[in-house]
């Protein structure tokens, strides 16, 4: 059937006229998986990539998603944009509704700042779950955690800045998070990589200084971390040891973007080195964290107190509350 289906398309497309006039496009996220018949001159042989949206496009599609909205006037779209890097117009569509319906469920004429904060919140990290039971203790660790990665956002600036800091808990299992304001990139320096991986190793460096101890809480910190350094070595020629080289045997979906990576056909020795490389960086890293943080212990510890105050901190509140205190600065 498939063949089928195929071969009659190629019989249409083929058919037509060099001057009929008609022009045949389509779309598909998965053009690896094409028919290489589809894609020969004359029939699909231009390919348009349409990637996600810029800062500039994602304030561009908010705006077109909100002319027949009534907004608040501390509504900042263009905030908003900087807050949702990657995300595509069907997102950013579903952000304006799910902050439409918040305003609407609170009674409200006009959408809110804080709607479209809650909206964000929910699309990124499912709802919040307020009445979780936690323990005074795990709140404490928690708040510690998710201290020490606003902390070295802070003390990193390339990373951030923070546009807020929470300890309550969301559906998706997060018990707390750190929302920065990154800016989109098209080039990533080898030093910036490793300031963003010290910050994602923060909350297991805070654990660790405070407690003495290792918790589970860092499992997503250390997967992103990992996978971030191992793009480091395999794909970007970032290893002093190994070298410029790439070692990435297999690709797939390179035409969107997106890639896979394997590691066959590589000597055991070879996958020992690009393993011992990956580790070093991970812990250069983390060594990092703990030395920032050791030198700040009285900026973690206050961040963290106010959070178990307030459970949540915006970027300016987390200023503040350091303001009198003199920062050792990363270095």
């Amino acid at each position: 059937e498939r063949e089928q289906t195929l071969n009659q398309l190629l019989s249409e497309m083929d058919g037509f006229e060099g001057n009929a006039g008609v022009m045949v496009l389509a779309a598909t996220n998965r053009p690896d998986v094409l028919d290489l018949a589809l894609l020969r001159p004359g029939r699909f042989d231009r390919k348009i990539a349409v990637p996600a949206p810029d800062l500039h496009g994602r304030e561009a599609i908010l705006q077109i998603h909100n002319r027949e909205k009534k907004l608040a006037t501390d509504v900042d779209l263009g905030l908003m944009a900087r807050r949702t890097p990657g995300f595509v117009g069907a997102d950013l569509e579903n952000l304006c509704n799910e902050a439409a319906l918040l305003a609407a469920r609170r009674n409200k004429d006009r959408i809110e700042l804080k709607d479209f904060n809650e909206a964000l919140d929910r699309v990124l990290t499912g709802l919040a779950r307020r009445g979780m039971y936690i323990k005074d203790e795990e709140r404490l660790r928690i708040a510690h955690h998710e201290a020490g990665h606003a902390l070295l956002i802070k003390l990193l600036p390339d990373t951030g800045p923070i546009h807020k800091v929470t300890i309550i808990p969301r559906g998706t299992g997060a018990l707390g998070m750190v929302q920065p304001l990154p800016e989109d990139r098209r080039l990533w320096s080898r030093g910036l990589l490793l300031d963003h991986l010290t910050v994602m190793l923060g909350g297991r460096a805070a654990d660790e200084i405070v407690f003495a101890e290792q918790t589970t809480g860092a499992a997503d910190d250390l997967k992103r971390a990992t996978e971030i350094a191992k793009r480091m070595v395999v794909e970007w020629g970032m290893s002093e040891s190994l070298g410029p080289v790439n070692l990435a045997s297999d690709r797939a979906n390179v035409f969107l973007g997106e890639e896979i990576v394997r590691a066959e056909g590589h000597s055991e020795e070879l996958s020992a080195a690009v393993d011992r490389e990956i580790r070093g960086i991970l812990t250069q890293a983390f060594e990092r964290a703990k030395g920032f943080l050791a030198r700040n212990r009285a900026a973690l510890d206050r961040i963290a107190q106010e959070l178990l105050q307030r459970e949540s901190l915006d970027g300016a509140e987390v200023d503040a509350l350091l303001a009198d205190l003199a920062l050792q600065p990363a270095g």
